[in-house]
């Protein structure tokens, strides 16, 4: 079976393919890991570091033998999904909010998917662009991150759900724009700030709300990768964004306006409501009454907010539109604090699953020499 056939609406491009623009740089500099220079080479190249200590591989890292349940696949509250107690809800048979939970984990694993597949395109577009070596080795380490995590999320929407969604038409867009860019810090904008930021939050939404063992391995573990990514998109355009003129940060402010927007407007599951036969017009207004919507709009921007202004774009316009979101006071959440909470919760998943291991290796011991004695009290030879 192709993946096409597992699609609920065949994508209307076999391959999507975007222009490429801009030049690819060469930098000369020699540099070795290890080489003494300013602090924020230093921390750059700690962090490549960090990038190479830390590949795994998804095969074997994540437990695979754990089983999902179709109609359950997370274990989320029903109360997430936009139907809950509408009057389309109370029609449903159980089978029929089954297949809700299904398609529903589908709509955002694709979506995951998706966008790991376009952060892997725009990790490779910045080891090409980005004017600096130790950048473009970082880049790389990312690459790679991005592959592997666009491998686990295929294989669980293959193996585990058998279903997927396209790309929604608002992530493809800005992910459009932001490989269409010829400046080199645009995939660092459109990807490691805003993309990246609001798939660290729907991550994070679920990773803290499923009982399901698998999905939570899969999500914690990329969430530890792409703590590094957010790291580097940080150094990166903060010592950048320094430099720039008050119309070169004005449009990169612009730039992240109509991301948030988009995003915030158009990424909800319509798509998912539409396939149970509900009109257009009554998909868009069940999820603009949604009170859980509402609250996963606001989450969805914990890491985005901070994060901008960290970098250094704050401008008037950008504050308001921040107001008008009702998320401008998470400009001042702890970022490192987020993302160390990411390291830990993936660490101890790796405690977790190590002791059980080391308990079931105990225990399969002592079964042994427990059954090697009882042949022995019989008076039979354990030959």
């Amino acid at each position: 079976m192709s993946t096409h056939e597992l699609y609920t609406k065949s994508p209307s491009e076999q391959i999507w393919q975007v222009p490429a623009t801009g030049a690819a740089r060469f930098s000369w500099e020699a540099m070795f890991v290890g080489q003494e220079g300013g602090s924020g080479r230093e921390r750059l190249l700690a962090l490549y570091q960090k990038g190479k200590d830390k590949q795994w591989d998804g095969a074997t890292r994540i437990d695979w033998s754990h089983e999902v349940d179709p109609q359950d696949p997370l274990g989320t509250p029903d109360e997430s999904m936009s139907l809950y107690g509408t009057r389309y809800w109370d029609r449903m048979t159980e089978r029929d909010k089954g297949d809700l939970r299904r398609h529903y984990t589908a709509w955002q694993f694709s979506q995951f998917l998706h966008g790991e597949q376009g952060a892997m395109v725009c990790a490779a577009r910045i080891v090409e662009s980005v004017p600096d070596l130790d950048a473009k080795f970082y880049s790389a380490t990312q690459t790679m991150d991005e592959a592997r995590h666009a491998e686990i999320y295929s294989r669980f929407l293959h193996e585990k759900l058998g279903m997927l969604y396209p790309v929604n038409d608002s992530l493809q867009g800005l992910l459009g724009d932001t490989l269409r860019d010829s400046r080199w810090d645009m995939p660092y904008l459109g990807m490691q700030v805003l993309i990246e930021g609001l798939a660290l939050a729907a991550f994070g939404m679920i990773r803290d709300t499923t009982n399901k063992p698998l999905p939570k391995q899969i999500l914690a573990y990329v969430m530890q990768d792409e703590a590094r990514h957010v790291a580097f998109g940080r150094m990166a355009l903060r010592d950048y964004y320094k430099q720039l003129s008050d119309a070169e940060l004005k449009e990169r402010e612009e730039f992240v306006i109509e991301g948030c927007y988009l995003m915030r407007d158009r990424l909800r599951g319509v798509e998912v409501l539409e396939n149970f036969g509900i009109p257009q017009q009554d998909a868009h207004e069940l999820t603009e009454q949604s009170e859980f919507l509402h609250l996963f709009r606001k989450l969805l921007f914990s890491r985005i907010v901070p994060c901008v202004k960290d970098i250094g774009l704050w401008g008037e316009r950008l504050q308001k539109a921040y107001v008008d979101m009702g998320v401008f006071e998470l400009g001042d959440s702890n970022l490192d604090l987020l993302m160390t909470q990411d390291e830990e919760i993936a660490e101890q998943l790796d405690r977790e699953r190590f002791a059980a291991e080391e308990q079931a290796r105990v225990d399969e011991v002592r079964d042994a020499i427990a059954a090697g004695g009882a042949v022995d009290a019989s008076g039979d030879s354990p030959r």
